[in-house]
Order: C-alpha cells, then sequence, then structure tokens
C-alpha cells in the first residue's frame, strides 16, 4: 500500500493571516515529500475559508517548485464547475509545467453552499450526471481531434492545446459512494477515490465492496483505489484525545457547512457553541478516535493493516483538522518516520 497526503490552507479565524497558512501548507507538503509519499492531493472550494481552493491546479503547480519527486493530484475538481475543454487544457498545461506530475481527480461536489453561488439550481443528481458525461470526454480531447453532442456540452472537433507530458495523460480518478459511481469510474477505466468521513470500518469494507463488485464486471486492467480518511498519529493516549477532540469540533464545521443554514460572512461561518458541538453524538470524540485512524505508533499501523488486507492500494492521509500547525507536523513526521516503515 502507497501513502499521500491530502491538504488545504484552511482558515478558522479572521486573525489568522493568508500567506503564513499557506507557507504552513507547503511546509507539510515538502515533508510529504521529503518522507517519500507517493503523492500530494488539494481540492477545489469556493467562498468558503474552512477550505481554501478555488482552482487546484495553482498550487499544485507552485509545488512542482518546492518539491522534487512527489506526484501531485486534484482532490478533487468540482465537475460541474467546469466545461470539459477547458479542463482538459488546464489539466495539461500544469502537467507541461509540473515535468509530468499531474494526476487528476474528479467529483460531483458535495456542498449546496457552492451549488448556489455558482450554478443556481443544480443538486447533487444534475451534478452527478455532469460528471459522468464530462469526464470520458478529457481523455479524448487530450487524444485530439474530439467531437460531442450530448445533454450538457456540446463542441465541434477539439484537441487539447497544450497535450500533456505524460502519454495518455495524467491518471484520473474518480470520487465514489454508491456503487452506481464506482461502475462508472470502474467502466472508463479510471481510478477510484473514496472516504467514508466519520465512519468507521463497516463503511472502509461497503466502499472496497462496491469497488469490488464494480471490477468484477470490467474486462480492462483493475484501476486502483484509494481511501482517503482523517489521521492523527500520537505521541501519547492523551495527545490521541486531545486529537480526537480537535477533529469533533472539525466534523461539526463540516455539517454546518454541509447543511448550510448557518450565518456566512466574510467567508468564515457562525461561530459554533460548546453545546451545539457537543450535541452531534454521531461525531463524539470517542466514536471518532475508535473509527478513524487515530492513536499512537502501534494503533495507526495495526488498522492500516487491516486496509491493505482489504486491497487499498492507496491511503490519503487527510491532515485538515484545525489544529495547530506545530500538531500537524507531529503527526505527520510520526506517521512517515514510525508508520509508513512497517509498509515497505
Amino acid at each position: 500500500m502507497e501513502f499521500s497526503l491530502f491538504a488545504h490552507v484552511e482558515r478558522l479565524t479572521p486573525d489568522q493571516p493568508h500567506d503564513v497558512l499557506y507557507k504552513d501548507f507547503l511546509d507539510l507538503c515538502k515533508m510529504a515529500d521529503e518522507g517519500g509519499m507517493r503523492a500530494i492531493w488539494t481540492g477545489e472550494h469556493h467562498g468558503m475559508e474552512f477550505t481554501i481552493a478555488p482552482n487546484p491546479f495553482l498550487p499544485l503547480v507552485d509545488l512542482a517548485h518546492h518539491t522534487k519527486n512527489i506526484r501531485l493530484g486534484t482532490g478533487t475538481v468540482i465537475a460541474p464547475f467546469w466545461h470539459p475543454i477547458r479542463l482538459a487544457g488546464e489539466a495539461a498545461s500544469a502537467d507541461q509545467i509540473t515535468g509530468g506530475r499531474i494526476e487528476l481527480g474528479i467529483a460531483r461536489g458535495a456542498y449546496s453552499y457552492e451549488y448556489e453561488r455558482l450554478m443556481p439550481g443544480l443538486d447533487a443528481w444534475d451534478a452527478g450526471q455532469r460528471m459522468r458525461e464530462m469526464a470520458p470526454l478529457v481523455p479524448q480531447l487530450w487524444k485530439g481531434d474530439c467531437s460531442h453532442k450530448g445533454s450538457y456540452f456540446e463542441f465541434p472537433s477539439t484537441t487539447s492545446t497544450p497535450k500533456p507530458v505524460q502519454p495518455d495523460g495524467p491518471p484520473i480518478w474518480i470520487a465514489a459512494r454508491d456503487p452506481n459511481s464506482h461502475e462508472f469510474g470502474v467502466q472508463n477505466g479510471f481510478n477510484i477515490q473514496v472516504t467514508p468521513l466519520w465512519q468507521g470500518m463497516d463503511e472502509v469494507e461497503t466502499l472496497m465492496g462496491r469497488f469490488n463488485a464494480a471490477c468484477d464486471g470490467y474486462d480492462g486492467p483493475r484501476p486502483k483505489i484509494m481511501l482517503l480518511q482523517h489521521t492523527y498519529v500520537g505521541s501519547d493516549a492523551d495527545d490521541v484525545s486531545r486529537a480526537a477532540r480537535d477533529i469533533a469540533r472539525y466534523y461539526a464545521y463540516f455539517f454546518a457547512w454541509f447543511k448550510n443554514g448557518r450565518p456566512v460572512s466574510q467567508g468564515l461561518i457562525e461561530t459554533l457553541s460548546e453545546s451545539e458541538i457537543a450535541a452531534n453524538d454521531m461525531i463524539a470524540p470517542d466514536k471518532l478516535q475508535r473509527d478513524l485512524v487515530f492513536g499512537t505508533k502501534q494503533d495507526v499501523i495495526d488498522r492500516l493493516k487491516r486496509y491493505e488486507d482489504l486491497g487499498y492500494d492507496e491511503f490519503a492521509f487527510w491532515v485538515d483538522s484545525g489544529m495547530e500547525t506545530a500538531r500537524k507536523r507531529a503527526s505527520l513526521a510520526r506517521f512517515i518516520d514510525d508508520v509508513m516503515p512497517a509498509f515497505q
């Protein structure tokens, strides 16, 4: 099993300077490169200080100048916000600039907050249909002379300019949860990204089962599957418990953004009270510590060995957590130094 880092610039209070937060993001990414991780993933979000990522290709291109070997992936672009010609061209251009290090993760998106601002009236089903029409067009545009007439896009013969450095273009990954999404990705020869979010081992097994079922009906080479999950490697039990309380706060804000019913000012959602954070028993710290990849060195190794045994090809260390950068760095360092060697 290979390992990667999933990270955004995250801003929780107005007193945090963006340039300092971006430097912190770069430092984590440089640690991942120097530590031998396979890839860095960063996504696309709009109007939310919670995850600052209006165009993932920009930081990925910048990261190419701060790292040496690590692959650079979009985790993920939001398909309905892109035209296929534009996505193919920008991904290929980033691949040229980075010397062929780009990987392209694509998703339908999740936040209605973003839908109502960029594409009013869009819902999750329509976003998914747009993704399914658009994603297969991208490699066709890289090959060249692609024309299309569909439900959402129509264009005459077009070739991506530039073309990617990688002969077949950047590997494409589809964010999947339901069985149909797995089947769509696999049938098109795309790799699959999955995340159980706050859910535990049952969901991890379910997602792998859906991937395996999709592969059973596919004649081509078996795609890869990557599992993305919040991770914390603690120095001791007290450190892990503190991290579990922090991630419970993170998920409380995640759900507040997802529900899209709370006032937002200057890109920051209205502060949650301690009682509001504690009210959601589903994300209680003890449950998250049980269900996420949280623990001391051996706890994390044991959990990841179970994922490896299930057949996951890659595990992405999701570092976004609302924690101070020093604690993120310490956890990532322990992961690189103490956990990864158990899988070499």
